[in-house]
């Protein structure tokens, strides 16, 4: 038996609750059953007290607001899809909603048009998995929120950033503009940045100053992408179902490592999962399995010291030693631990270290 999806509507306007509660109950495909709540306190309520796949809410309340709402939900639920419904234009409320971490930020609907798209992406985000994605939309690819912006024509930057590697995507009236990533522009970048994976992003204020450098519309962006990702997939070996193999993805692991080992001062260098037991790749490591385990182990540690002080993300570790000096970060899904030559000067270790993240990133 297939279990309905649950949503919580939140909004103070008893007319909107009832409107919208009727359209997400009879139009979308998957039946969801759907609560609805006029405060704030009431809906922290009927989450302590039900099991919600969905929270959207208002961001105008009276007593404690939406984004209020939507960060003790964030905080308690992490795996509940959190959705934005306000009538506020405003793109410092929106930054700051996507940097809490919600999937979605919708403006009311005026039209058939807007609420069928609306509709539609709600329905989207129910039945999608909830593994990889980006962070602030777990559910989303990079392409599905560049659509999203662009589909609302709005004016915005998206700032990608990818363990210490940063992007930056800009769209003007829901088109994109420009893009940079490490050593790139233009379309180039854009092409680069959209084959990540995971990483977490912002969105921040569009710039009504920015030089146009990509003419290409996003749809021909995308798809041009897309070409070239399945034209680099195409050369790697698969198996019967079209899936890159083991051997495929050890041997491609294995040249990058070698490149990176090159590199001035670069005495080791170990990839390990952030799970136990995970597959690790090394490269001048004798026992890489207690320094798979030790990589992990470091840097959950400063990451909960992270939040209890409340100082942002980790971004990189650096220990120094009379033998060696090592560097400790996290890049995509992946703890890496590098070891230096303990003569490396610490500024050259840093650019060193922020190349090695930028070529495993990429």
């Amino acid at each position: 038996m297939v279990t309905k999806p649950r949503i919580l509507l939140v909004d103070d306007d008893p007319g909107v609750v009832e409107l919208y509660g009727e359209m997400l109950n009879k139009h979308l495909p998957s039946l969801p059953d759907v609560k609805t709540a006029t405060t704030a306190s009431r809906a922290l309520a009927l989450l302590e007290s039900e099991t919600f796949s969905m929270l959207i809410a208002d961001l105008q309340m009276p007593k404690m607001d939406g984004l209020q709402v939507l960060s003790i939900a964030h905080r308690k639920y992490p795996q509940m899809r959190l959705v934005v419904l306000t009538g506020i234009r405003d793109e410092q409320f929106r930054s700051r909603a996507y940097a809490m971490g919600i999937d979605q930020y919708w403006i009311k609907p005026e039209s058939d048009y807007e609420m069928g798209l609306f509709l539609e992406s709600i329905e989207s985000l129910l039945q999608s998995e909830s593994q990889g994605g980006f962070r602030g939309m777990q559910s989303k690819s990079l392409v599905d929120i560049i659509q999203l912006e662009c589909l609302s024509r709005s004016t915005s930057i998206l700032k990608i950033t990818n363990g210490i590697v940063e992007a930056k995507i800009w769209i003007q009236q829901g088109e994109v503009i420009d893009a940079e990533a490490p050593g790139l522009t233009g379309e180039t970048a854009f092409q680069k940045v959209v084959s990540w994976k995971t990483g977490s992003f912002e969105i921040l204020p569009g710039d009504s100053a920015r030089e146009r450098t990509i003419f290409t519309s996003y749809q021909g962006l995308l798809l041009n992408t897309a070409q070239a990702m399945d034209e680099a997939a195409d050369q790697l070996p698969t198996d019967a179902e079209g899936k890159e193999t083991p051997e495929a993805n050890a041997s491609s692991t294995a040249l990058l490592l070698a490149e990176m080992a090159q590199l001035d001062g670069v005495e080791f260098l170990l990839a390990t999962g952030e799970e136990k037991n995970k597959n690790c790749a090394y490269w001048g490591v004798d026992n890489p399995g207690p320094m798979a385990e030790w990589t992990r182990d470091t840097l959950r540690c400063f990451r909960s010291l992270g939040d209890v002080l409340q100082v942002g993300q980790l971004q990189q570790l650096v220990g120094t030693g009379s033998q060696r000096k090592v560097s400790l970060a996290t890049a995509g899904k992946s703890d890496l631990c590098v070891g230096f030559a303990p003569e490396l000067p610490t500024e050259q270790l840093h650019e060193t270290m922020n190349e090695i993240l930028v070529k495993w990133a990429s």
